[in-house]
This record gives structure tokens, sequence and C-alpha cells, in this order.
């Protein structure tokens, strides 16, 4: 029987009509045989023997890969305890000795790096061409990258030190390159690590943890374990761990957050998104789809930072749609190890079944399917886009997590802006237009913790990646993720005596004559505040007169203060040499009234170092003012022509609980690195010596501080902390009192997901405070990528 024609090439170039090119899986299927296609957990630098677990399967195809084990509560109790008992040499070898360890990682990944891809896309069902292109080459970088940084950390973080054991918890959809973002800057720091990856997803951690053994990383400084979310259960509530690290859902980041409260343990969250896509008129529109593509259909969609929100000017929209959906129609589905398909399968018949239903609830706006043929096993859903749908439909705030866009128009940039902002999730946006000024003055203004002009799903290691909102908080890669896995290395366990309001004497002595008596208010929106519950309280000296009253703030003011610092948004919008000036000028005006001061803090605290005091709250608020316009981002060297900047913004508003044992200086030790940065503030005052702070209101008051920045509370730190902290307009909060409020902070912190500082180990030694960890606290960091050239 002859054989049809072979086409001509002009022919193929024409329809396109090229493969199929589907990858040899051989060698990883060697590898799992070699296996018995049965892991144990890998701990101390071995694997343990098979135990009763579960199968990981292809999602392509439904076939079982193998069986891991389910890690028991003895599993989780060695890992940490061989963690643990590496831990101190591990810290103790210098930055070069584990620089040749992570290199040695980063040699043997590229080394093996088609097995690693081949087996990705085997157990996650993404296609081979991203695998073996993005996620594989970037986990090798980052392990170079920390290589390097485990060599400079000696020079460059002198007074840092690793935390200590490290619970790591990692999603199914980037299983490899998870890994290594948050393995690599653990291991550089000096800390010993105990990783969970998903149970759907853990083949080539257990691959990595082969790699661990020819690089000879020394046992018990890697440890894995696998099973379902009670094994990372069990290890975020372990009293051996000292930090945890976690990616993944907000609603697991959210009970991650509450099982941890009050534990002591360092948490960085790395949570979902909703990211904008945000197209202008002047755009160039072939750029922009293909741009979109990588955005929405990489990986399925099942990325945290796709732009699953597509918002385009109103002027082109209809153009840019009917060329989307032609594009669509082109992208190719199917088995994910053929190098020409586009897009693969979904992790799991749930997650199927989940944007399925979803997309069938849609009950506005148009419907649009790519018209692929899907194979007929496996989990696989076309590439689809949802239009007309008003801003406030679900749809355009859930998460979806799968291969679906949801679009809408805008007509102007504040309305672009306004849009992309309306999302309770801060993790990344796109913006395209060819007006450079349009583009970063949008980039600016987005609440996103990375922003990527004229491009999409940009990632480097050299580049923080993390989010804010309900997306988490903390950086992973670059100088701020680094140095989330120290500690500062002069950490003091001594705790000061806890300080105690003095109580009314039991027999008063008579009051001598005194001028007329002084009101003391709250101090709110700028203005001074009779507290709504119309109670004060008594201040007594420490010789037992009453030296006035203080108002006892509640619920209604701490709501009151939050909305006037949420109206108090221009102090943000001021330069740093403006804000300083303002901070200069409080400086200068507290000096004019130092001896007054001074004297009510002998008279409050009984002693004599009430000069001392002021004069150290004065040096406190020059160093901050001098640090506002300084302390600034950086440009990041990534791989790449172009640029990515790391802008520092504030983080919004900040509440604070002030240190009793000095009350001036505790109050402007936490108001000033906030006013600096930009943010506004909330405080509560002193408990015991509260009288400091209703006369700095006056200060303030003849400062030029924007009415809104600052708000001055008097109460019971106990009884308003989970008010403060679960308020979902407050977006960090500090605390330095002697209050035990930790716990209570942390699990009201869980409405929003807010930062909180807790000062746990040590107090602050507010006479020599480190004014980078205040500002680092009172800042964030934006990365946004400038791609450039024709």
């Amino acid at each position: 029987m002859p054989h049809p024609p072979t086409p001509a090439v002009k022919d193929i170039f024409m329809t396109m009509a090229y493969g199929p090119a589907p990858e040899n899986d051989t060698e990883a299927q060697q590898w799992l045989k070699a296996h018995q296609r049965r892991f144990g957990p890998f701990i101390n630098g071995t694997f343990g023997t098979p135990a009763r677990g579960f199968a990981t399967t292809n999602p392509a195809t439904g076939k079982r890969l193998a069986t891991l084990s389910r890690a028991t509560q003895a599993d989780v109790n060695a890992a940490v305890c061989a963690a643990r008992s590496a831990a101190p040499s591990w810290a103790a070898l210098s930055g070069h000795a584990r620089a040749r360890h992570l290199y040695a990682l980063a040699r043997l990944i590229q080394k093996h790096a088609r097995l690693f891809a081949v087996l990705e896309t085997l157990d996650n069902g993404k296609p081979i061409r991203e695998s073996r292109d993005i996620d594989i080459p970037l986990a090798h970088r980052h392990f170079y990258y920390h290589a390097g940084m485990a060599q400079l950390m000696p020079s460059t973080l002198p007074d840092r030190q690793p935390i200590g054991v490290c619970g790591q918890i990692i999603p199914w959809n980037f299983p490899l390159l998870m890994l290594a973002w948050k393995v690599a800057p653990a291991l550089a720091t000096g800390n010993t690590v105990v990783l969970k990856p998903s149970e759907e997803t853990s083949l080539t951690a257990l691959l990595f943890a082969e790699i661990c053994q020819q690089a000879a990383l020394p046992a018990g400084v890697l440890n894995i374990i696998t099973g379902p979310g009670a094994v990372g259960e069990s290890l975020i509530t372990h009293k051996g761990i000292d930090k945890i690290a976690f990616t993944g859902s907000t609603a697991v980041g959210r009970r991650i957050r509450a099982l941890s409260a009050g534990a002591g343990k360092a948490l960085t969250l790395e949570l979902g998104g909703k990211s904008p896509y945000i197209v202008f008129e002047d755009a160039d529109l072939d750029s922009a789809i293909e741009g979109l593509v990588d955005a929405i259909w990489f990986n399925q969609g099942e990325v945290c930072c796709a732009g699953s929100r597509l918002l385009v000017q109103e002027s082109i929209a209809a153009a840019f749609e009917h060329r989307l959906r032609q594009r669509m129609n082109r992208l190719r589905t199917g088995n994910p190890l053929d190098k020409c398909i586009d897009v693969g399968a979904l992790i799991s018949a749930r997650q199927l079944q989940k944007i399925t239903a979803l997309v069938d609830s849609c009950d506005a706006g148009s419907v649009f399917h790519a018209a692929c043929a899907l194979p007929a096993r496996g989990y696989f859903y076309p590439p689809t886009l949802i239009s007309g749908v008003p801003p406030s439909h679900p749809l355009m705030h859930e998460e979806i997590f799968g291969p679906v866009l949801v679009s809408t128009t805008f007509r102007t940039p504040a309305e672009a802006i306004a849009l992309a902002n309306n999302t309770r999730y801060g993790l990344a946006a796109s913006v395209w237009s060819e007006n450079i000024n349009l583009a970063l003055d949008t980039a600016q203004r987005l609440a996103a913790g990375v922003v990527w002009v004229n491009a999409s799903n940009l990632f480097d290691a050299a580049a923080g990646f993390g989010g804010i909102r309900e997306s988490g908080f903390g950086r992973e890669g670059g100088w701020e993720g680094l140095k989330a896995y120290t500690k500062p290395a002069d950490a003091r366990v001594a705790q000061v005596a806890q300080v105690m309001p003095i109580a009314r004497p039991a027999k008063t002595r008579p009051q001598a004559a005194r001028a007329l008596d002084r009101t003391a208010k709250l101090y709110i929106g700028g203005r001074q505040q009779r507290p709504d519950g119309g109670y004060s309280r008594a201040i007594y000296g420490a010789d037992g007169a009453l030296l006035g009253h203080v108002p006892v703030a509640n619920r209604k003011d701490i709501r009151n203060a939050v909305e006037a610092a949420r109206a108090g948004a221009q102090w943000a919008a001021l330069s740093g040499h403006a804000r300083a000036q303002v901070l200069y000028y409080i400086a200068e005006n507290l000096s004019a009234r130092a001896a007054e001061f001074a004297q009510c803090l002998d008279r409050m605290t009984g002693g004599s170092g009430g000069a001392r005091e002021v004069e150290a709250a004065i040096e406190v608020i020059f160093t901050y003012a001098a640090w506002a316009d300084k302390f600034d981002g950086q440009v990041h060297e990534t791989p790449m022509r172009g640029m990515a900047l790391a802008v520092r913004e504030p983080v919004g508003i900040i509440g604070a609980f002030c240190a009793d044992e000095v009350p001036l200086l505790g109050l402007v030790g936490a108001m000033m690195p906030a006013l600096a940065m930009g943010n506004r503030v909330v405080l509560l005052a002193s408990t015991p010596y509260p009288l400091a702070a209703v006369e700095f209101y006056q200060v303030l008051d003849t400062s030029d501080l924007p009415a809104g920045s600052v708000a001055l509370l008097t109460g019971c730190h106990r009884a308003l902390a989970a008010v403060l902290a679960g308020h979902r307009d407050v977006d960090a909060v500090w605390h330095f009192s002697h209050a035990d409020i930790g716990k209570r902070i942390e699990t009201a912190s869980t409405s929003n997901l807010k930062r909180t500082w807790v000062d746990r180990a040590a107090l602050t030694d507010w006479y020599r405070p480190c004014a980078r960890d205040f500002l680092e606290a009172a800042s964030e960091v934006k990365n946004i990528w400038i791609p450039y050239g024709e």
C-alpha cells in the first residue's frame, strides 16, 4: 500500500500542523522501578522502609506511578529530631562550606535536568516544555544563587544567625521549584529543614533526596516526609519547629496562622491570588495576547499569580477579544509529554470538578471554550474565556485555579486601578502599555507584591516574590527572602520584670493646691476626642500622689481611629524628604518641652531617668527622620534584558501596643519608623505609665502632621488586643508591651492574614534599637519587572 505523499515544507508552515513530538519517559520509569515504585520517608540522610500509604498517579492518564508512605507522628518526630541534631554543626560551618554543598546540589540538578523534567510532568500533568524550559532551570538557578548567598553571608549579614529547624510545606503546582525556593535559602543561612511536599506530587522531592545523598549533604540537614494535610498540621504544631514556610491556598494559610498563634514560630505565607491583567488602548495587542497566554494558560492556570482577571480598555475591548478567541483556538491541549502541547492535564479529578462547577455556575456574560479536542482519559479542561461579567460577580473575585480567564472593561486609568485593587488578594499584576509613564504610574498604585510591565510570570532567585493582603506575607528569593531565614545574632533571652500600674494608695494623703485640672483625651483624626465609653482611669505616681486621669478606650474608639487612619492616606503620598521634615519638626517641638516631659516621666515612675529618656526619644526621632528618604530599594540583577525594581512601600495602617517600661521612648520608637516609611499608625500607650502619651499629642498638634496619620489611645492592652488585630483595615500589628497578648494578636490576625510582630524572644533595647529591623517591618517590597528592547 503506497504511503501518502510527504507534505511540502511551505504547506507545513501555512498550516502549522507539526508534531506530535513525544518525550521518552523510559529513564523516569526505570527510576521508579528501581525503587519498586514504593517510597518511605527520607530522614537523617536515608530512606525509611516504605509503609502503608497512598498512590500518586499520572493526571494525564490516571495510571499509578508509585505508592508513598503516609508519615506517622513517629516519622514527624524522627524527622524533627534529626534536623535538630544536625542544626548546630550545620550552622557552625563556614559560609564557604555551605556554599560548596549548595553548589553541588545545583550542579546535580543540572546534570539530571531531563529526568527531573520528565518525572515532574508525569507526576503533575504540566507540559514537558514548561518543566524542561522553566521549572528545572529556575530550580537549579535558585541553588546556584543561594550558594553565592551562603558564601557572602558572613560579610553581608554578620549580625544575623539561622533561626533553627524550618518546617516547609509546598504545593502541587510547582513541586521542585517550590522546593528550591524554600530549601535553598534555608540551607544557605545555616538552618536545617523538614519538608512536606504535596501528597499529589512528591516524586521530584524524593528524587531530590537522592541528589542530596550524591552531594554528601550531612545527614539530618534535609528531611522529607510525605502524606496528606494532617501530616503538615503535625509538622506545624511540633514544638521542635522554629520557622514555618508555606505556599498554598489562602484557606490553608489562615489555618496555619491559627495553629501557630502564640507558639513563637517565625512564619512566612505565600498564598492565593486573583491577579489583574491590565491592557491599555496603546498596548501592542499581539504581544499582550501572547503575554496573556503565558499569564493564564501557563501550567493549566494552576498558578497562584495567574493573570486570571483581564481588564481591557473599552475602546479596544472588542478587537482584543476577537484576536484572543482566535489565539485560544490555536492552543493545543493533550498529552503533557508531547513537546507540541500548550496545555496539559489538571492535577486531579477533584480539581477538574471544582473548575467545571465554577464555570457552570456563571449566570452572567458569555462563556467561550477554545475549540480544542480533549483526550478521552485524564483530567483535562479547555482554555476558557468568560467575558462581560460585572466587577461584583463572584468569578471576578474567587480564585478558580484553572485555565479560566474572566474579563471586563474599563474606561480610564483610574478606573482600571480601582478595579484591579478591588480584591482581597494582592499577589501579582501585569500592565500592558507602550506609554512607560502610564505603565509605571499604574504599577506603583497597584496593591500587589509583584508587577510585570509588558510581561507576565517572570521569576528569578534574585528578585523576591510574595504578596500582601490575603495573598500572605514574606518574600521568596532575593535579600528579603534570605533574611527571613535569619534572626539577630545577639538575641537576648532575659526579660525585664513586668511593670504594673501603680495602684491607688490605701490611704490617700491631702493633695497640694494645683492648677486647673487638665482633661486628657484620646487623639484621633488629628483631634482630641473623649472616649466612647465615657470612662477614665486614675494615674498615681510612685509617691502615691494622684497625677491625673486618662481615658479608657474601647472597641468603638479603635474603629474610629482606624477609620481616621484610612482617611489619612495623604501621608503615604508625601516624599521621603517631606516626611523627614515633619519628623524633624516633631523632635524640635519635643525638645522645647523636654523638661516638662522629663518631670512627668519621673513623677510617674518614681525614678530619675526622665531626662535621659526624653533625650533618647529625640535622638530616635532624628534617626528615623534621617532614614525616611534613605531606606530605599534596589535594582535586582536578573538574567533578562531589563530591570527588576525592588521598591519599598508602606505597609498601610499599623496598630502598635507600646512598651510599658519606657513610656515615651517606647511610644516614639514604635511611631517613628512607621511614619518614616509612610504608614499611618494607631498606638496603644503604655498601660502603667500613659500620661506621656496624652502629653505627646500636643507635640503632634504643633508639628504639621496630617490628620489621621497618628492615633494615640490609652486603655487596657489585653482588652483591646483582639479588637485591633482583628480589624480588617489594619495591615499589621506590633506588640511590645508586657501584656501576654501575643497569641490573641496572632489568632485575631487571621481575619485578613495581616503581618504581626510580637517581640517574643527578648524585649527591644529601646535605647539602642536596630533601626533596620523596624524599617523592614514598616515596609513592603514590591518588585516591578520592566523588560526593554525591540
